[in-house]
């Protein structure tokens, strides 16, 4: 359990702390899935630190892939990893009947925890977002962390509905990637039990700074290594070396925007000798073409991680 960073909260039964990596779904070369090199990536970044992982987030694509397909993810991640670190699985979906199916299709599967994304593309009331978690965490025997991605989803909570809930039996944790510090702080001061996670990679020094008690960051899917140091010296108490890492996190992040959306992690877990093949991003995502791979290695490079 941490020392000096932020411990997670009293009412979350996985006390969910550290670097959780979104961990990435591998696909073959015609966009099939590849369970082996999905389950995998989950051994590299365990290997490498990670406190837990998170199957089926952004990074996991999971919008793109089918019920079944989400299943056999979880279902991979948990044979590989799920003995070592906390299993927690997205579920999301714009539906509040479909995010049901998914979740209980998860814990079928094994997840440990499900990490539930707001509602996407329908505009969504603050009643309509407290009923949505409320049925969730109901239907299911997991406890439940709530996704707050709002550039994503088009739905931002309000630091009431938030509160709200919270309070909900079930209900145990918030990834935020808002990017909104003053609401962070806000959500962390209202509700002093609840798991927050920091998953904005600009802000991941911030937020245990705030008082997160771990970070969900892309750049640990590629570089675990570099966000398990940064954490380890915030929980040493050294935040001049923390705040030096978020600078380097921050030059890798600067590296992945430079490439098409989301292609940063797996051009650089293919540039890396990390024994498995991530494979390609599932159409319409777009990997690097050979110009922008060279320029990409050679930024990471200058950086120093290639």
């Amino acid at each position: 359990m941490p020392t000096h960073a932020p411990p997670p909260g009293a009412t979350d039964p996985l006390d969910l702390h550290g670097v959780i990596p979104p961990t990435i779904t591998a696909f073959h070369d015609d966009e099939t899935v590849n369970e082996a090199a999905t389950a995998a990536h989950a051994e590299f970044v365990v290997e490498h630190g990670a406190h837990a992982v998170f199957p089926l987030g952004t990074n996991g694509e999971f919008p793109l892939l089918s019920a079944g397909e989400r299943e056999r993810v979880v279902e991979a991640v948990v044979d590989a990893v799920g003995d070592e670190v906390p299993v927690i699985a997205g579920v999301g979906a714009p539906g509040t009947r479909e995010t049901v199916r998914h979740a209980e299709r998860a814990v079928a599967a094994g997840a440990d925890g499900l990490v539930v994304v707001t509602p996407f593309y329908f505009p969504l009331a603050a009643e309509a977002a407290v009923d949505h978690y409320r049925r969730i965490a109901d239907a299911v025997d997991r406890p439940v962390y709530v996704y707050h991605i709002p550039p994503l989803t088009g739905n931002h909570l309000s630091t009431d509905a938030m509160a709200d809930i919270a309070d909900i039996d079930g209900v145990a944790g918030l990834k935020d990637t808002s990017g909104d510090v003053p609401w962070l702080g806000q959500v962390l001061a209202d509700n002093p039990d609840l798991t927050v996670l920091a998953g904005h990679n600009a802000l991941l020094y911030a937020g245990l700074e705030l008082g997160c008690s771990g970070v969900v960051s892309s750049v640990s899917n590629a570089f675990p290594e570099l966000v398990v140091e940064l954490y380890e010296a915030f929980d040493d108490g050294d935040a001049a070396r923390a705040q030096a890492l978020q600078e380097t996190v921050r030059d890798v992040v600067n590296a992945f925007d430079r490439g098409p959306y989301m292609a940063g992690v797996k051009t650089a877990l293919a540039e890396r000798d990390v024994g498995f093949d991530p494979g390609p991003l599932r159409d319409p995502l777009r990997t690097m073409d050979d110009a922008e791979t060279a320029a990409f290695v050679e930024e990471l490079a200058s950086i120093g991680l290639l």
